[in-house]
């Protein structure tokens, strides 16, 4: 019933998005971008392949650890796909499935490298249903698995990809339940329901432990259960906690999960608004009492609109995107964080994120409003003229200097171009309709998982 309601609610927002008139504006902004990927990704293999990431100010590369993952081009390929670069992805294809091993005797950051690296294989299977693909993604998901052994489930900081070894008992909510897409995913593509189940209890052992006001804090032991920080927000280092609630939601149909949502964003919604100078913000509070402890925030807060529209909750999506449209538009491109009580910047630096324009692509999809499209032209043009180098984009170490830094994260592929090139094209395939789109922009189709074989393979039960 709840999957049908679901539908019902996407038949009508299809409906409304058919009656908004075209623009050929974004067709050719969408070339733009796409021209812009192809070059960002030829600069990659020309200096960087075979490493996970590319410095394109020194024109060289570095690896996360002492051996490479191959993390650029895994969390690349979807957004070669969707572009329609076929033979770029069909490289890294061949790559994955004949040229590399994850039986790598290092440490390994498990939150970061489960959405880039997993997500990306599970992606790539997707698109291919080449199965060494997926055993390679399965090999991964099991070097993994050992780090969610700890007494309550939520996964140690790191996990040895040979060994199995785990260290790091604290860890942040969005490292300790940012779990369930893509083991879910993993689970439903290999029929065990083992990767979704770990995930699901590591989600569970955070909200299980939430105050009375139904608030998570933000840093907590995974042995104990004991919370090392009571600080709650929806700021980098809690975010894509809630983000995976609802898209966990909408992707698996697991009750359990709705209703774990339901029930934090009422708390959220109702401890963490504040107006300044009237804008909407989501400052930071105490998770026990309520009470305000800082108006820092984050640009990866930008998520949050996009969150709130794709739960059906447009009003307050559109309230908070004015925000951060203002604050990008205040200094030209977001700073990492920022005091709006203080209006001051905390830490200036600009990492090519991309949460402000997933934002904008999911009101424009929701609302058809051409705003969204011109918030986004502004944001594409800025990061044009102060982020691009002569063959690739890099960080900025300042928004207010916008003096370069050399480093290209590797979701500036995976994310930022994918949703400046969706946002941009008329009718886009990938949609937030049709599609659930993971933190790190990996999209998977809906209509490709059978509900049926979603409650056996994943062990959801009965809905």
């Amino acid at each position: 019933m709840n999957r049908l309601f679901i539908s019902l609610v996407f038949i009508g927002i299809i409906s409304c998005n058919s009656q908004i008139k075209k623009n050929p504006l974004p067709t050719r902004l969408a070339e733009e971008v796409k021209k812009e990927t192809q070059g960002v990704w030829n600069a990659y293999q020309k200096y960087a392949w075979g490493y996970d990431v590319l410095l394109p100010l020194s024109k060289s590369a570095e690896n996360w650890y002492d051996k490479p993952l191959y993390i650029s081009p895994i969390d690349a390929y979807s957004t070669l796909k969707v572009m329609g670069l076929n033979e770029e992805a069909k490289r890294i294809e061949r790559y994955v499935a004949d040229s590399i091993s994850f039986d790598k005797d290092i440490f390994v950051k498990v939150f970061e490298v489960n959405i880039r690296v997993l997500g990306g294989l599970l992606a790539m299977y997707q698109y291919t249903g080449n199965e060494k693909i997926l055993a390679q993604a399965k090999d991964f998901g099991d070097r993994l698995l050992p780090a969610f052994s700890s007494p309550t489930g939520i996964p140690y900081y790191w996990v040895n990809l040979t060994t199995g070894a785990v260290k790091g008992d604290t860890i942040n909510v969005a490292e300790a339940g940012t779990y369930t897409f893509e083991m879910g995913i993993l689970s439903y593509y290999t029929q065990n329901p083992v990767y979704y189940q770990a995930g699901k209890k590591a989600t569970m052992a955070v909200y299980e432990r939430r105050s009375k006001l139904g608030l998570v804090g933000e840093v907590i032991n995974v042995e104990s259960g004991e919370w090392i920080d009571k600080t709650s927000h929806i700021c980098a280092c809690i975010d894509s906690y809630y983000e995976y609630m609802y898209k966990t939601w909408i992707m698996f149909g697991d009750p359990d999960i709705k209703a774990i949502w339901d029930k934090s964003i009422s708390a959220v919604n109702k401890y963490l608004p504040e107006i300044k100078d009237s804008l909407l913000w989501y400052g930071r509070v105490n998770m026990e009492t309520g009470e305000s402890t800082s108006s820092v925030v984050t640009l990866y807060d930008a998520f949050f609109p996009a969150v709130l529209a794709l739960s059906g909750d447009i009003d307050r999506a559109e309230r908070y995107q004015k925000t951060w449209n203002w604050l990008w538009n205040h200094y030209g491109l977001e700073p990492m964080a920022y005091d709006y009580s203080e209006n001051k910047i905390t830490y200036p630096v600009y990492d090519l994120n991309p949460e402000i324009i997933e934002s904008a692509f999911y009101l424009y999809h929701f609302t058809g409003k051409e705003i969204y499209r011109d918030m986004a032209k502004k944001y594409w043009e800025d990061i044009k003229k102060y982020c691009r180098t002569d063959e690739a984009f890099t960080a900025i170490e300042n928004v207010e200097t916008k003096k370069q830094s050399d480093y290209m994260a590797t979701y500036f592929l995976a994310e930022t171009l994918k949703y400046f090139y969706l946002v941009f094209s008329d009718d886009p395939e990938v949609n937030p309709t049709d599609y659930v789109l993971s933190t790190e922009a990996h999209n998977f189709k809906k209509s490709a998982f059978s509900l049926e074989e979603i409650n056996k393979r994943l062990d959801i039960g009965s809905r």
